[in-house]
């Protein structure tokens, strides 16, 4: 009974960033009386007057561009959305875009390195089937995003410990919504080219078994995914 009283005891878990964010951002719009077609203060303002990161208020506007609230303009600004009173505007769930690329950078980068000390021949052969796929699938985004899966699944295979590959594949699976906005809004044909010749350097590395070359090299690339999306 005691143990059940304090399962029952237990606090609820605390909301993610990016939706307390959101939930501020609702409540200026409703104490401004900002109306739909109405600009909000700039992204540097909104930043400022939240005490938040530049990071954390961009995924809560993909969150509110996704429910229906606000509509973000490349080169103009952000604006209440003319469906901001639309029943049924869902509000986006789950892990926000920059909380799984930075889960990725920590545990992407150790199952890199466990490759490079633990993958056989023909693990190697199956990461540069993948990456053979990305660069035939280069022009087409879907098929593109779904060979760059299939090369970091590769690796965590060729890692051999089949509990990563259940971490990879739950950490790709949050890959929703959210993340697909914020592709199509920030994704560049640069950024594609960059991901090839970073994905080269990381196959590389582990075909060389070089543990540290190749965390170092997953961790490159991860890192240079984040600073795009954070500068788009």
């Amino acid at each position: 009974m005691k143990q059940a009283s304090a399962l029952h005891d237990a606090p609820a878990p605390e909301p993610r960033l990016y939706r307390v964010v959101s939930d501020r951002i609702e409540a200026l719009i409703r104490a401004q009386n900002l109306r739909p077609g109405e600009r909000l203060p700039s992204e540097r303002e909104l930043a400022i007057a939240l005490g938040v990161s530049r990071t954390s208020l961009r995924e809560a506007l993909i969150a509110l561009e996704l429910g229906g609230v606000v509509e973000v303009r490349g080169g103009s600004g952000v604006y209440v959305s003319e469906r901001a009173a639309a029943p049924d505007a869902a509000p986006a769930a789950g892990p926000g875009p920059f909380e799984v690329l930075a889960a990725r950078r920590s545990i992407e980068a150790e199952v890199a390195a466990m490759a490079a000390r633990n993958a056989s021949a023909s693990a190697i052969d199956a990461i540069l089937v993948a990456l053979e796929q990305m660069e035939q699938q280069h022009e087409d985004r879907v098929d593109h995003e779904a060979a760059d899966r299939n090369f970091h699944l590769a690796i965590a295979r060729a890692a051999g410990n089949s509990a990563l590959v259940g971490v990879l594949e739950y950490l790709w699976n949050q890959r929703g919504t959210p993340w697909h906005k914020m592709t199509e809004d920030f994704q560049t044909e640069a950024l594609r080219r960059q991901a090839l010749i970073d994905h080269r350097s990381i196959l590389a590395a582990i075909a060389a078994h070089d543990v540290a070359g190749a965390r170092q090299a997953m961790r490159a690339h991860v890192d240079r995914v984040t600073r795009t999306f954070a500068r788009g």
